[in-house]
């Protein structure tokens, strides 16, 4: 036993003693390095969904419908022909009403589907910026810097007036004397 690690006695553990590395630890990232700029923690921005992947998704669920149809019509034993026309007379259709209709309802979506979360979330989001009538370039906060700004600027306005007042006679803070007869 060396260094103090390990077992004091191997004995009624079930175990040889061999102390090892637990090689699945994960150690923690280092947050200093990833976020160098505290403006960037500051700024919240939503993360834009691929529009490549939401458009393969809408595609492949086109072709779902598609095979479900062919499968149908084979199971009737329909000529190929006739199936294959069918199935594409299908797509045609589904494919035209993906172009027209693309809401997304977030109830619907499974936590897998990122793309169309993100997507829904920024939909969602801008109705309620509407909504509250935030303008598209709003940035969090604003609202107190200009205050900050309004409050500096009327110090420095004091300090310009009380600069120029100063020239002339001086004031005192208690009322002037009256003078005895």
């Amino acid at each position: 036993m060396s260094s103090n690690v390990g077992l004091s006695t191997p004995r009624g553990s079930g175990t040889s003693g061999y102390v090892q590395r637990n090689m699945s630890y994960l150690r923690p990232r280092d947050q200093s390095s990833q976020m160098r700029d505290s403006e960037q923690l500051q700024k919240y921005r939503q993360r834009a969904p691929d529009a490549e992947i939401l458009a393969h998704d809408r595609k492949r669920e086109v072709e779902v419908k598609c095979l479900e149809l062919q499968d149908k019509l084979e199971e009737e034993e329909l000529d190929e022909e006739e199936i294959t026309m069918r199935v594409e007379a299908l797509r045609k259709k589904l494919l035209a009403e993906i172009d027209k209709a693309t809401k997304i309802d977030a109830r619907g979506l499974k936590p897998h589907q990122v793309h169309e979360l993100a997507a829904a979330k920024m939909v969602e989001s801008e109705r309620l910026r509407n909504a509250l009538g935030i303008s598209k370039d709003y940035e969090e906060g604003s609202h107190w810097r200009r205050q900050e700004e309004e409050k500096m600027r009327k110090m420095e306005q004091r300090e310009k007036n009380n600069g120029n007042s100063s020239s002339g006679r001086r004031r005192s803070a208690s009322p002037p004397r009256r003078s005895e007869r």
